[in-house]
This record gives C-alpha cells, sequence and structure tokens, in this order.
C-alpha cells in the first residue's frame, strides 16, 4: 500500500540474509537468549501492525463501501477455506489448520504504488480492492486470535461465547470510540510535534494491552488503533516520524529476529523433502484469491482485465502474515507443542518470497491492460458510495 510496507518490504531480504547467517542456527554469533533484541523486535511487530493500520486509505473505502465490504468477506472467507482444508490435507489438526487459512486470507497492497504511478488509483476496481483490504485484515486477525485461545487454553463454548462477546464489544471500542477519543486529543497537541508522536504510541500501547486483556494477540490491537486514529494523524508531521523510527530500528528488529528463527539448512531441507506443503500453500493462496476476484469482478461486470489487477493486488501476503506467522510459532498448548511448526514457518516465508515479487509483477503486467480497456471504467469521487 504504501511506501512504508514497500521500504520494509526492499529491505527483508537483506535482513533476512543477515540475521540467518547471524543467528544462533548458523555461525552462532547471537545467542537463543537476546532479551533486548527481543523487546525491539515486539514493538516493530506492534508498528509494523499500527504502521499497516495506519496507511489503510478510508476515505477509498468509504467510497465503495458495499462493494468493498463484498468483496472483502469473499476474499477473505474463500482462501480461508481453502486453507483451512490444505492444513488439514497435510495432517494438522483443526484449529492450527484454521490458522494456516488465516494466514492466507488476508494481503498487502504492496503493488498499489505501481497503480498510482499510472494515475488511475481512483478507478473503482482498484478503489474496491483497497477498500476490501480493511474487512481482510481486520477478519482474518480476528480469527487468529480465537484460534491462539482456544489452542492455549482449549475449547469451551462458554470461553468461546465470551470472547466473541468481548470481540464484538472491543473491535467498536478501538474502531470508534478509541477512534474519536484519540482525533480529540491529538488535535489538542497537532502544534507539538513530540507530544503527537508519543500520543500515537500511547494509543497503540492501549489498544495492545485491551486486546492482551481480552486475550487476544498485541498485534490485533495495533491494527485495530492504526485504523482508528488513521483520519486524525495521516497527514501529520508526527506520523512520518514514528515512520522514520519504526523503518529504521524496531521493524528491522523484528526481521532480524525472525530470521533467527530460521535454520538455513533446515529451511533447504523444507523445500527438498516438504516441496509439495512449501509449493501447495503458495497454490492454494493463488487459486484462493482468483476465486474471489474473479466471482466479485464478474457480479459487479468489471472487465477481465480488472479482474486480473484485483487478483494481483491481492496476492501479496507480508505484513499481517509474517506478524501472524510469528505470533503462531510461538503460541504453545498445553503439553509444550507449537501451533506452527517450524516447517509450516519455513513454508509460509517462501509463500512471502513468491507473492511479494508475483503480486507486483502481475499488477504491472494487468494494471495498464485494464486503463487501456475498451469498455470505460469510471472514477469514483472521494467518499461517494458508488452503489
Amino acid at each position: 500500500m504504501l511506501d512504508a510496507l514497500r521500504a520494509h518490504l526492499d529491505a527483508l531480504p537483506a535482513l533476512a540474509k543477515f540475521a540467518i547467517a547471524m543467528g544462533p542456527r548458523a555461525l552462532g554469533i547471537f545467542s537463543e537468549h537476546r532479551p533486548i533484541a527481543e523487546f525491539f523486535a515486539e514493538l516493530g511487530k506492534l508498528l509494523l501492525m499500527f504502521s499497516a493500520g495506519l496507511e489503510i486509505d478510508m476515505a477509498l473505502f468509504r467510497a465503495a463501501q458495499t462493494r468493498s465490504i463484498v468483496f472483502g468477506l469473499v476474499t477473505t472467507t474463500v482462501p480461508l477455506l481453502l486453507g483451512t482444508l490444505f492444513g488439514l490435507a497435510f495432517h494438522y489438526a483443526l484449529v492450527p489448520a484454521i490458522v494456516i487459512g488465516s494466514l492466507l486470507a488476508s494481503h498487502t497492497l504492496i503493488a498499489l504504488p505501481i497503480v498510482t504511478r499510472l494515475g488511475k488509483a481512483r478507478l473503482q476496481p482498484i478503489i474496491v480492492a483497497v477498500g476490501a483490504t480493511v474487512l481482510s485484515d481486520t477478519l482474518s486477525l480476528i480469527v487468529f486470535a480465537i484460534c491462539i485461545s482456544i489452542y492455549t487454553t482449549g475449547f469451551s463454548a462458554t470461553a468461546l461465547a465470551t470472547q466473541l462477546i468481548e470481540i464484538i464489544t472491543f473491535v467498536p471500542l478501538i474502531l470508534f470510540g478509541l477512534s474519536r477519543a484519540g482525533a480529540f486529543v491529538l488535535r489538542q497537541v497537532q502544534s507539538n510535534e513530540e507530544a503527537y508522536f508519543v500520543l500515537m504510541l500511547g494509543v497503540m500501547a492501549v489498544a495492545g494491552v485491551l486486546a492482551d486483556f481480552i486475550n487476544l494477540p498485541g498485534i490485533v490491537g495495533a491494527f485495530l488503533a492504526g485504523l482508528a486514529v488513521n483520519g486524525a494523524a495521516r497527514e501529520s508531521a508526527a506520523k512520518a516520524r514514528l515512520g522514520f523510527f519504526g523503518r529504521s530500528l524496531f521493524i528491522p528488529s523484528f526481521f532480524i529476529v525472525t530470521g533467527f528463527l530460521v535454520d538455513p539448512m533446515m529451511f533447504v531441507q523444507t523445500l527438498i523433502d516438504n516441496f509439495p506443503l512449501a509449493a501447495g500453500i503458495v497454490v492454494t493462496l493463488i487459486v484462493g484469491k482468483w476465486i474471489a476476484a474473479a466471482a466479485v469482478s464478474r457480479a459487479f461486470g468489471y472487465s477481465a482485465a480488472a479482474r486480473l489487477t484485483m487478483w494481483a493486488l491481492t496476492l501479496p501476503q507480508v505484513a499481517a502474515t509474517l506478524a501472524a506467522t510469528v505470533v503462531a510459532y510461538d503460541t504453545h498448548n498445553a503439553a509444550g507443542q507449537r501451533m506452527l511448526d517450524t516447517t509450516m514457518l519455513n513454508a509460509v516465508l517462501v509463500l512471502m518470497l513468491v507473492t511479494s515479487v508475483l503480486g507486483p509483477l502481475l499488477t504491472e503486467r494487468f494494471a495498464p491492460r485494464m486503463l487501456d480497456a475498451s469498455v470505460p471504467l469510471e472514477a469514483v469521487p472521494s467518499r461517494e458510495n458508488v452503489i
């Protein structure tokens, strides 16, 4: 979406190589116990999700709200179901299989600048794809959070009902309550950049603590907090400063510590011994996102080129996928078993690398065809519902 996330992605290969080479499973320069690096990485993980929510253009979501909701539901549900079936087919238990599905349900709009560069980012199919990201990322993280709770504490109908009630209360509280309160407070200090910066971090921290209070991962609260203060903070200088600190220090720390988790020999061995798993998760994601884009775009009467562009935009799996995968890898049940094993961690890393290259390449190929299509597509004014 976003130059910020593109910067994270551009830095990922170099950071990953450095971390894997220097980590405890290769040269061993860094040990298994690294509390300072872990602290920086935890903050970086929250900032990554906060930035993802902060950078989503809510005005575009409102411009085509109904169609964005429809596409968001479909592009979340289809990959979620296919990913769950994929996990079950490879002998993962039901809850970890649903988590695998939730990882495929979200997407990161790293290819959006390609369409923006063409000067046609306000075409209706593009607006719908951007707007769908709000719902897709939110729903996938909520499903993920419920699975984390069930896996760590065991299934209980009463506990599940209680958590659903808490989530139903929590999401509007953050998106609407914290949005209004945060916007009001931020307006009071808009002339004080330092105070504005601290308050933005405070909003993220409060949302993370509230999420943890109802047994949701902090990344869910951080993402919703980003959405909550999205409009108020979008043009602020403090946001740029926060982005600088995040991109320069904390988010790279998260990537580095994630690289420490990778055993280079096991990673290669996974590709050799578990190639069907690594290839299967990539194919499942590609097929799931294609079915969603094809079904919705046909229903809306979009051209084939628009359909392919919407599909390409929703392919990349970066921000939410990486953060959620690391949380799932670090989550254990009562018996001490990881929710996602090292093999799946390596497969998801392959998925990220493949889709982060494939999505922009396909967008570059299909977007010009959409813009030159014989049937014109109308641009949609900001904040105007197209339905």
